[in-house]
């Protein structure tokens, strides 16, 4: 069972910068694949950005490639979201998700077994 926690959402500028974090529970067997997905009012959830936790391989939509960048601290079971350059299109609610299991793949929704309440992200123009 893995618990997923997010937070450092808030308001922010366009250009501006935020941190997320996303703090786990559980054992790191069970969270193999990390990821970040996001979801704007009327819109699908779209993957943002995935890690692969016990080798810190990343993967990174192309909307967020350059501006977005993950990191982790194993020992404190947390995952980070450095957003920089943020534009309004970035607004959404961003969520923490984990993959027991990797299939080559990095952000395929079906694969993510656990999922985080959210945490709220707005960029003002």
């Amino acid at each position: 069972q893995v618990l997923l926690v997010e937070s450092g959402g808030g308001s922010v500028q366009a250009g501006g910068s935020l941190r997320l974090s996303c703090v786990a529970s559980g054992d790191s067997r069970s969270r193999k694949l990390m990821g970040w997905f996001r979801q704007a009012p009327g819109k699908e959830r779209e993957g943002v950005a995935a890690i692969l936790t016990a080798v810190g391989s990343t993967y990174y939509a192309d909307s967020v490639k350059g501006r977005f960048t993950l990191s982790q601290d194993n020992a404190k079971k947390t995952l980070y979201l450095q957003m920089n350059s943020l534009n309004p299109e970035d607004t959404a609610m961003y969520y923490c998700a984990a993959a027991i299991g990797w299939y080559g793949r990095w952000l395929r929704q079906d694969d993510y077994n656990y999922w985080g309440r959210g945490t709220q992200v707005t960029v003002s123009s």
